[in-house]
């Protein structure tokens, strides 16, 4: 069962999660969402544990419910600038300024964080699977992402990403081999692994 609250003497506590880290291609998605006192749903979950019309039909519980929600994008080009941990603190950082309700405190999925919005922080290893604002969080950032690969794949069919969403699955890997890599690939990332010597 996750917790409701990291402090429950806090009135407005903001989760915060990321998704796209480990992705070939694409943005790093992050998403801030700030729950109501006595919000439950029994099917809240770390996104990853949740079938995608489970987390379709969260989205959608979670928008209609919370306090404050809002979702943002660090691109490709921008990851290979700063590097995937930074890109993801951005987009985290980003998603908190896009609320129309300041938070009180932040709860962040992860061990690493920083911010230059003044608010009090605490990360949380495993944090989607704890709180339910990051689980909240971590569903909305999964989906809008998933939607934007969805997108972004009538453009490059050939790389399936409305299928592996950019991961690196053996199709994604083959399509880059066979065709080479588009814009949207993170070009400091090891899209192609050197074969292994024997």
């Amino acid at each position: 069962m996750l917790q409701p609250f990291y402090k429950s003497s806090i009135a407005l506590e903001c989760g915060c999660d990321e998704a796209g880290r480990g992705c070939l291609c694409g943005g790093v998605y992050a998403a801030a969402v700030i729950l109501p006192k006595g919000f439950e749903n029994e099917l809240l979950n770390d996104s990853k544990q949740l079938t995608d019309k489970q987390r379709r039909f969260l989205r959608s519980v979670i928008e209609e419910n919370a306090i404050s929600f809002a979702v943002c994008e660090v691109t490709n080009e921008e990851i290979d600038q700063i590097n995937i941990l930074s890109a993801s603190i951005l987009a985290m950082n980003r998603a908190v300024k896009l609320l129309n309700v300041k938070p009180e405190f932040l709860l962040i999925d992860g061990n690493r964080f920083h911010t230059d919005t003044g608010i009090p922080f605490k990360t949380v290893i495993k944090g989607d699977a704890t709180y339910m604002s990051i689980a909240a969080a971590s569903i909305l950032a999964k989906t809008y992402r998933d939607d934007a690969m969805i997108e972004l794949s009538k453009q490059y069919p050939e790389y399936r990403w409305d299928k592996n969403k950019g991961y690196p699955t053996k199709d994604h890997r083959e399509a880059i081999k066979k065709y080479g890599i588009t814009p949207l690939h993170r070009k400091t990332f090891n899209l192609l692994p050197e074969p292994t010597l024997f």
